[in-house]
């Protein structure tokens, strides 16, 4: 697609706006009701041989209970996905920063100014393209709700793309005063299923910069609360360096 007279190189990675250019809480456990017992005993007699047998099925189901919730537990923080941790990354000669995932790995790829991947998940990447343009703002491209549904309708255009939404779009000023888009929308295609995009746009000195993050967003693995967070955090971060 022609963005004001900038045509981006189709690639196998996903660059959505290059189309364009394209405790746990603590929750009190309530212990069940149990019905008032009146037990006696002879002195001679063990006092569990005076706990009539209902009494004992509750104890038993009760303790299994909590071995059960104890289990789950440990077994979901052993299955969780380790926190993203971020450092800050920025590109001096193109004039941009973000803030990158240290478990990404930056890897070459046509079409792509710079691009990271997860090592042990390629599909999920942050990547930018820059590239230069005839306008001066994102503004006298259109609004940001223009742009998305551009987006949108380049993504449903591929072969490949099964399903397309938006989820949110909003707009934001950047350090130096830049217009900056951002974009939050899923993705379903025969190339790696469901996924969740966020991408951010700005232009400034007659260039275009855009910033695209892709994240598998499948039915057996969703995109987790602290993950989403984390690539929020990208999204936000995005930004020209002003000049000097």
């Amino acid at each position: 697609m022609d963005f004001h007279g900038v045509c981006i190189p189709s690639s196998n990675h996903h660059y959505s706006l290059s189309l364009l250019l394209p405790n746990l809480s603590s929750s009190r456990k309530q212990t069940p009701h149990l019905p008032p017992l009146s037990i006696s005993c002879s002195s001679n007699v063990k006092w569990r041989e005076c706990l009539p047998s209902t009494v004992g099925r509750r104890v038993i189901s009760i303790s299994f209970l909590g071995f059960g919730v104890s289990r789950l537990l440990s077994m979901s923080e052993a299955m969780a996905e380790p926190a993203l941790e971020l450092y800050r990354y920025t590109d001096p000669k193109e004039g941009f920063t973000l803030l990158v995932p240290s478990s990404y790995v930056k890897v070459d790829k046509a079409g792509a100014t710079v691009l990271f991947e997860n090592a042990s998940k390629k599909a999920n990447n942050v990547g930018v393209v820059v590239a230069p343009t005839r306008i001066s703002s994102l503004g006298e491209f259109g609004t940001p709700q223009f742009v998305v549904d551009k987006l949108i309708q380049a993504e449903r255009r591929k072969e490949s793309t099964k399903e397309a939404e938006v989820i949110s779009v909003s707009e934001r000023s950047g350090e130096g005063g830049a217009q900056v888009y951002e974009f939050e929308y899923k993705l379903d295609s025969t190339r790696g299923g469901m996924k969740r995009v966020f991408s951010a746009a700005v232009v400034a000195s007659k260039r275009l910069y855009l910033l695209n993050i892709t994240h598998s967003d499948s039915a057996e693995s969703p995109l987790d609360t602290d993950t989403r967070n984390v690539l929020e955090q990208v999204l936000h971060s995005f930004d020209v360096v002003p000049s000097s």
